[in-house]
């Protein structure tokens, strides 16, 4: 499947009467806000608000004629902050960090005002206070936090959460590759219309692994240097999460709990986590481009989320669930702030630098690759070019486009869908966010290999494997 659609790059796919609030505007921020101008008519910049931590972005807002609002919120002032932008109809999108999304979520409901995130986010400090154990600064726990919301939320406003990229865009990505891989087996070509639906395809394929399989080659004119964190997206972002526990979705398949694994005592059950950094944690997969790399096992909501979702029941037991997680090997100049990082204890350097135009050639390869089944392994996703970024939307890199337009077209089914209260990606309409998405993400590619963790390992020293079952976690962890 190759994307080749370019209709949509001038499309107006709604119209929204209400008024606009940006909670954060890093890198996010900036480079959706071109594509929401572009894609959503009848919003007016006179309507737009952007609250914020920080200057960044500011000429940017000011070129729009948007009104920017430098004031971090936190927990005593964010609602006589926002409570004059926002009432009935209108929408708050946000993208910031160290700013609790479940005070958001249920603030906008009490508004009456739809919601976006990228992720679930807690108050300052959430992440990487000591005094808090590893299982509640999951995000296992942020979203059973969030889903909570559901009992006692006023009103069903949508609220659309953890809708970036991933998590978000590689959602739709899974129930597209399980689509394929179904027609490519020969198997009944009636698509599932609900949860349970999904989950028994799935099921039936033999889905035992989902990676969210991403590689960025992205490179900068200026390298790095000692004492500065580099990345193609917010650093603040990618320390924080890389700073939580690696979390990962665990499988029925799966024999042995690793030695450092740990089970959440409350919740759905979708997932475990390991007592260690996921920006210290590797593991194996495989993309198209790259072939099989070692990626960070970083957490992220999509880890749990689609376990969750994927899951099949026999009574109370679990009959079937796939084990998922995010195998990230960011830009190179990334991949050396986080060792860096690490050898200073978790302590974030003195200088941050997100790149964007000093960037000079790359790609993010961004996709899922599900295995197990009867074909090995396929790989569906997105291979966007920093120079088809820059052709695409400004204010973006090949990252961040990723992101953005998944934050567009959650955004956009929101409007369209008001009334669905807490939502998550995996519950939403793939079809309509992948007709949005597609026109910004490149080549759209699937791809079959008959890769597996178990290439060329032991051979010059011997390892703990299990051979009879090459997807087993043991045999992808590095």
């Amino acid at each position: 499947m190759a994307n080749v659609a370019t209709s949509g790059l001038s499309q107006q796919y709604t119209t929204f009467n209400g008024r606009l609030v940006f909670v954060g505007f890093g890198s996010i921020g900036q480079g959706v806000l071109p594509l929401i101008l572009r894609h959503i008519g009848g919003l007016a910049p006179t309507r737009i608000t952007i609250v914020t931590a920080d200057i960044a972005g500011q000429a940017e807002a000011a070129r729009y004629g948007i009104a920017f609002k430098l004031e971090p919120l936190n927990q005593q002032n964010y609602r006589s902050v926002l409570d004059p932008l926002l009432g009935p109809g209108d929408f708050l999108l946000n993208l910031s960090v160290d700013v609790s999304s479940v005070a958001l979520i249920d603030y906008a409901a009490t508004r009456g005002a739809l919601y976006l995130d990228t992720c679930i986010e807690p108050w300052l400090g959430g992440y990487t206070d000591p005094g808090i154990p590893p299982s509640a600064r999951s995000n296992y726990a942020l979203r059973e936090s969030a889903l909570a919301l559901r009992q006692t939320r006023a009103g069903n406003t949508t609220a659309v959460i953890t809708h970036g990229a991933n998590p978000g865009l590689v959602s739709h990505f899974v129930k597209q590759a399980l689509i394929n891989i179904a027609w490519d087996l020969g198997l009944d070509s009636v698509e599932p219309t609900s949860r349970a639906d999904w989950a028994a395809l799935a099921a039936q394929l033999n889905v035992k692994v989902i990676h969210i399989a991403e590689r960025d080659t992205q490179t900068p004119s200026v390298p790095k240097a000692v004492g500065e964190f580099v990345n193609t997206w917010s650093v603040d972002g990618f320390v924080s999460e890389g700073s939580q526990p690696a979390e990962l979705g665990w499988g029925t398949h799966e024999k042995q709990l690793p030695a450092d694994g740990r089970r959440h005592e409350v919740g759905c059950g979708s997932a475990i986590y390991l007592n260690r950094p996921g920006a210290s944690t590797r593991v194996r997969s495989w993309t198209p481009k790259a072939g099989h790399y070692h990626g960070f096992l970083i957490t992220h909501g999509e880890s749990i989320s689609i376990p969750a979702y994927f899951t099949v029941r026999d009574g109370e037991t679990v009959a079937y669930r796939p084990t998922v997680h995010y195998a990230y090997h960011p830009c190179d100049s990334a991949v050396l702030s986080v060792h860096e990082f690490a050898g200073r204890n978790w302590h974030l350097q003195d200088r941050k630098r997100i790149l964007m135009d000093e960037i000079i050639h790359g790609i993010d390869e961004l996709g899922v690759l599900l295995a197990g089944h009867a074909k090995n392994a396929y790989w569906f996703g997105s291979q966007l070019s920093i120079d088809e970024a820059r052709a695409l939307a400004p204010y973006n890199s090949a990252t961040s486009l990723q992101v953005t337009v998944a934050v567009l077209s959650g955004m956009i089914w929101a409007i369209e869908n008001p009334h669905r209260g807490i939502v998550e990606p995996d519950e939403m309409d793939f079809r309509r966010n992948l007709e949005i998405c597609l026109p910004y993400l490149g080549p759209v590619v699937g791809e079959y290999t008959q890769w597996t963790p178990l290439l060329e390992r032991g051979e010059l020293f011997p390892e703990d494997l299990d051979r009879s079952d090459p997807w087993q976690f043991k045999n992808i962890r590095v």
